[in-house]
């Protein structure tokens, strides 16, 4: 129960970093990206892929941790999210 809700609290975060990337600053595919990503935390990823696909993942927590590290490095680094919340800030 609690690694559900951290998942979709961390799958709120990625989904409001994709959206301020999305409409604020110069690059809406990084936006739309890390948006696409954030779908991991919240939908049950694996049951999806059992129905469609026939197959799961293993160690999904494992990856959805390793995807979370990169999502945070990226809209920090990257992405340069404060710039960003900046603009955005500014515009309204």
């Amino acid at each position: 129960m609690a690694l559900n809700i951290i998942s979709w609290l961390f799958g709120i975060i990625a989904f409001a970093i994709g959206v301020v990337n999305t409409f604020w600053g110069n690059d809406p595919g990084f936006g739309i990206f890390i948006l696409l990503l954030s779908f991991v935390y919240f939908l049950p990823v694996n049951d999806i892929l059992r129905k469609i696909a026939g197959f799961t993942i293993p160690k999904l927590r494992l990856l959805k941790i390793l995807l979370g590290i990169f999502i945070i490095w990226a809209a920090m680094g990257v992405g340069e999210l404060f710039d960003k919340i900046e603009l955005m800030m500014n515009s309204f």
